[in-house]
């Protein structure tokens, strides 16, 4: 055998499940077919998203800045600045990808993965073909942008978010189909650096997954924003024209209407990237182009192992990805591992105000049959909010009313992206609603929202 463990991309998932792999003293290699590693992640999604919806903060909060005591002559947004530093923060961490693989000695194997079935991997090289065997395989060949049946992605008018994040200017106005967490953020962003903004959503709300009352706040606020939303409506045709693109929609009342935009983002979600590597030489059962796994992440080939975007019913979430992996790669070492409890596994939308949520939505808590008891804090009660000037959002805690079990946090509002970190500790060590509420919080903090939404759920509030 040429290795104790293959991985299959460099994504989140594969590059943790191989450095966590050599700390183990396992020998690993990483089949990436791109030339830099970190996955769609690192340089087309969750960190360059990131640091755009940062330098749109930065840049809205300069714009306001008499607000806070601070004049000044005017602001000038210098995109190309943005675009650049953007670069260099992906560059910075495709870097330090392949410090920790030299670290840990992990092998860097250039090509194009395709399982070949009894622990066997093609790599694919341009002209060039080997073979490599392992005893065992991870699979983490991840997703790629889902688009609307007859529309391509072009450079120039309709985008995914690949091509958006190469734009050089900003532009006039941006139409995006889909209202879920790669909307969102687009919207936030070119938003707040001066875009004329559009969204239209096929479902009844915006970001469907989460809490509806989560889903009518973002959409206050983003109406607040001047963004415009269209829920419940349905996109017929998109044409190119000479100015941009046009499209023809229906919307929730049936009514034909027409948008005329710039540019156009089409955000309805990922496909997983299962098509071309090998699953048709094993025995890996498949669920709508989705990888069958069990609670170990083993698939039905012996040695076989599938995380992150490609598994069947788990979240497309780069933090999934990467426990999944830590979870494959304990089990393939015989190392002491807990399956993960998908119900404590958080969700973050980094939109402005930003959510961060875990476990049950109030209507699926009731769904479920649980006797639900509910609290709301809004963070317009707390101290640290108004000081940051940001008033809008609240925390939502759903509870098991017989035993104070937490079933659910949903967060809408500064730092909710981190605030949700705390709850998925306590649901994790198995806390209750009472034992939240006697957990001393520092004041001034946004986390004193999250307690005082466990209060809540008693009425026992202070500052609401």
């Amino acid at each position: 055998m040429d290795y104790d463990l293959l991985i299959i991309g460099s994504g989140p998932g594969g590059y943790v499940a191989a450095v966590r792999a050599g700390q183990y003293g396992l020998k690993v290699g990483v089949i990436e077919k791109d030339d830099k590693l970190g996955g769609t992640c690192l340089h087309v999604g969750c960190v360059p998203t990131k640091a755009l919806l940062h330098h749109a903060e930065l840049y809205e909060n300069a714009l306001h800045g008499e607000e806070w005591g601070i004049k000044h002559k005017g602001i000038e947004l210098d995109f190309a600045r943005v675009n650049e530093r953007k670069g260099e923060v992906v560059s910075k961490h495709a870097k330090g990808i392949e410090f920790l693989f030299k670290k840990h000695k992990v092998d860097r194997i250039r090509g194009f993965g395709r399982l070949l079935g009894g622990g066997n991997v093609e790599v694919a090289e341009g002209d060039k073909r080997r073979t490599l065997s392992a005893k065992n395989i991870i699979l983490a060949s991840g997703s790629v942008a889902r688009m609307l049946p007859g529309l391509e992605a072009d450079p120039q008018r309709i985008l995914t978010n690949i091509e958006i994040l190469d734009l050089k200017q900003v532009p006039k106005s941006l139409a995006i189909i889909g209202g879920g967490a790669v909307g969102v953020e687009f919207a936030s962003i070119f938003r707040s650096f001066g875009s004329e903004v559009t969204i239209i959503e096929m479902l009844p709300r915006l970001v469907p997954v989460e809490d509806e009352e989560v889903s009518k706040e973002l959409a206050r606020a983003f109406r607040k924003k001047g963004i415009q939303l269209e829920v419940g409506a349905k996109v017929d045709k998109v044409t190119n024209s000479r100015g941009g693109v046009d499209l023809d929609y229906v919307d929730a009342q049936g009514a034909k209407k027409k948008l005329s935009a710039e540019k156009l983002l089409v955000a309805i979600g990922r496909k997983p990237n299962t098509e071309k590597v090998g699953i048709e030489n094993t025995k890996i059962k498949m669920d709508r182009g989705f990888v069958v796994t069990d609670q170990w992440m083993q698939t039905a080939e012996p040695g076989v192992y599938a995380i992150g975007d490609i598994v069947a019913g788990t979240p497309q979430l780069a933090h999934t990805a990467q426990m999944e992996g830590l979870v494959a790669v304990a089990r393939i070492a015989g190392k002491p591992v807990e399956p993960i409890n998908y119900l404590q596994n958080p969700g973050a939308t980094y939109c402005e105000p930003q959510i961060g949520s875990v476990g049950l939505t109030e209507a699926k808590a009731r769904e479920k049959g649980f006797q639900v008891k509910v609290g709301k804090f809004p963070f317009a009660g707390n101290s640290k909010a108004s000081i940051l000037g940001q008033h809008g959002g609240f925390v939502k805690v759903v509870a098991d009313e017989k035993y104070g079990e937490i079933l659910g946090v949903h967060i809408i509002g500064p730092a909710a992206t981190e605030l949700i970190g705390e709850v998925v500790v306590a649901m994790s060590s198995e806390a209750t609603v009472e034992s939240m509420m006697s957990t001393i919080h520092a004041h001034p903090t946004l986390s004193e929202a999250v307690q005082e939404g466990f209060n809540s759920v008693y009425g026992l509030s202070i500052n609401a």
